[in-house]
């Protein structure tokens, strides 16, 4: 019987984990994705969209569809996600791996200030500058919806949703990006200020090297802790020997 695999997506990582798969003959392999961001790219095998209704949803939905093997690709800050997946693999016993890339680390020159949350990312702002560029997503910038006195640039795949600051610039735009291309942009804004989350990975990292380059300081969120008993897999290739398949 072919080894059913299910990779919770949405990132670069669970798009070349389920090609990587997918080569293997008969492994079947089923990525699902929360339908946050419009258009994704194409992903090889078989394709499921929306949410499973919680952890007992997606316990349900493991069982139903005989699930093998569970594999959290998510995106570092989808704690939800990752806790339910969690939560399911526990309930059912099927075995599961989470599939994080390393998170960034700052390097001489940078000014890096790490905060916890949006909130206090919101928080430490003014102290900082009046003229942000903010590539948190489109999610959560309620935080900063009060910063009644500083200029925003907000960049994110989607239009962002409301409320947003007052005085606010939206640019929609998909990585990956140069560190030409960023450093242009920031220098185009005036931004005096850059804001992320830890995301990891090389697509949205040149903002990080522009930032050091232009000797602006950088509020980088923390990612959220793992749910208990939980470790992460760093690569493709890591996921690939934890199912013998390296």
């Amino acid at each position: 019987m072919s080894p059913h695999v299910l990779i919770l997506g949405g990132t670069t990582e669970a798009r070349v984990l389920a090609a990587a798969l997918s080569d293997r003959p008969g492994v079947r392999v089923t990525t699902s994705l929360a339908g946050r961001v419009t258009k994704p790219g194409a992903l090889a095998g078989e394709v499921r969209t929306g949410g499973f209704g919680g952890a007992a949803g997606l316990a349900r939905w493991l069982r139903d569809e005989g699930v093998d093997v569970l594999v959290d690709a998510t995106h570092p800050f989808a704690e939800v996600i990752t806790a339910n997946a969690a939560g399911a693999a526990r309930e059912t016993g099927v075995p599961a791996v989470v599939l994080r890339r390393p998170g960034w680390r700052p390097g001489p020159g940078d000014r890096w200030h790490a905060v916890p949350s949006l909130d206090a990312a919101a928080e430490l702002l003014p102290r900082l500058g009046r003229r942000v560029l903010l590539t948190t997503g489109r999610l959560g910038l309620a935080s900063f919806a009060h910063l009644t006195d500083l200029h925003f640039v907000v960049r994110s795949v989607d239009p962002p949703e409301p409320p947003l600051p007052p005085d606010t610039r939206v640019l929609l735009a998909r990585g990956p990006f140069t560190v030409p291309g960023e450093t242009a942009l920031l220098r185009e804004h005036r931004v005096e200020v850059l804001v992320t989350k830890d995301s990891g990975g090389a697509a949205t990292a040149a903002k990080l090297t522009a930032a050091r380059d232009l000797e602006l300081p950088v509020v980088v969120v923390r990612r959220p802790p793992l749910p208990d008993g939980v470790t992460a897999v760093p690569d493709v290739e890591g996921v690939m020997e934890r199912l013998g398949l390296g």
